[in-house]
């Protein structure tokens, strides 16, 4: 079965070129990563360097004030941005950051309320332990549930992957938190000598992209394999997706990782590709603006520039299409517009925030 899904990850059906347009609203965006709209229709623009950007309605830009001090180099910087569910009445917007402090770096997350142009009342909801040294693998995306519950994916560190197993650091985990960062009492951890409360899932490499399914409210993320072996996953309370002990991907030298791809005990993937796309944002599609692509996953390619569109019968994979190869981007995050179009930012120095719209 495995073969299979291996082989089924090269069938990439061809896309009809008249099936979107582009629309350009942003360049000279420096490696943008963080996107969401406010329900004014402006949008909120985080670029890894550090800086919170609204995107005005006439097309101007405004920096946000009030961000913490972040450490930006390589993969580190301002990450993710997501908004409250209920942000309309209590302005809390969330973001996730890589944070200097003993040890190193690492994840963390806080909230602030965002009046006018400055962001006020700043809290940390949650600090990844423990911070070591390098600059990669963060993670970092946010989900919140229908439940209202909120998601944090994480790395583990690249040099620190085999702590993605143990369950009393944050390394290779994804954290599930109240909104403002208390441990729910039914994690699958809460109360364990052994392990953090706020871990809802391990044994991950470096998870980029988290989306909530519209019609299960579970959480589907991907993650980064190590040249090769990147994963599309389903997450359970207390479950271990493997890595680095099961893997498809190798050394990047060469050479074989963990005791092959599958073991008793940990979750086996929904979808893998090998060679590796570098995944980064992920959207299940539920707008108006394309009928023909209704409860599609679409996923970003970093490494294999291209939007990917799965589709979906349930739990499986029946078709893999590849879109915007034409544009030769590297796509980090993707949000479905609220009239229905796809929002996409490419990660460059001089990066864009484009919309797909159906052609005219």
């Amino acid at each position: 079965m495995r073969t299979l899904l291996l082989l089924l990850t090269l069938m990439a059906a061809p896309l009809a070129a008249d099936e979107y347009r582009i629309q350009t609203l942003a360049d000279g965006l420096h490696h943008p990563w963080g996107l969401v709209e406010l329900p004014n229709g402006e949008l909120l623009v985080g670029e890894r360097r550090g800086q919170l950007l609204r995107l005005n309605a006439d097309g101007s830009r405004t920096r946000i004030e009030g961000l913490p001090e972040i450490a930006s180099g390589g993969q580190a910087g301002l990450l993710d941005l997501a908004l409250h569910p209920d942000f309309t009445d209590n302005l809390w917007l969330y973001f996730s950051y890589s944070q200097s402090g003993l040890g190193g770096t690492g994840t963390t997350v806080a909230r602030a309320k965002l009046t006018g142009n400055r962001l006020i009342e700043q809290q940390v909801i949650f600090e990844q332990h423990p911070k070591t040294s390098g600059s990669a693998h963060f993670g970092s995306r946010l989900a919140f549930d229908p439940e209202g519950y909120l998601f944090i994916t994480t790395g583990e560190r690249y040099h620190s992957r085999d702590m993605a197993q143990q369950l009393d650091n944050h390394l290779g985990k994804i954290i599930r938190l109240h909104d403002d960062g208390r441990v729910p009492e039914d994690n699958p951890f809460m109360g364990k000598p052994y392990a953090l409360p706020g871990i809802w899932s391990y044994g991950h490499r470096n998870v980029q992209g988290a989306a909530i399914h519209p019609h299960s409210g579970q959480l589907w993320t991907h993650e980064h394999g190590p040249r090769g072996g990147d994963e599309v996953n389903i997450i359970k309370a207390g479950a271990n997706y493997g890595w680095p002990v099961v893997t498809f991907g190798q050394e990047y030298g060469g050479g074989v990782i963990g005791q092959g791809s599958t073991a008793p005990g940990m979750e086996d993937p929904l979808w893998v590709w090998v060679p590796s796309i570098a995944p980064s944002g992920m959207l299940f599609y539920t707008g108006s603006e394309f009928p023909q692509w209704q409860d599609s996953l679409f996923i970003g390619a970093l490494k294999g520039r291209k939007l990917v569109r799965l589709t979906l019968d349930g739990e499986k994979v029946t078709q893999e299409q590849h879109l915007l190869t034409e544009l030769d981007s590297r796509i980090r995050t993707l949000v479905q517009a609220r009239e229905g179009g796809i929002y996409v930012l490419t990660d460059d120095s001089n990066g864009k925030l484009l919309k797909l719209l159906a052609p005219r």
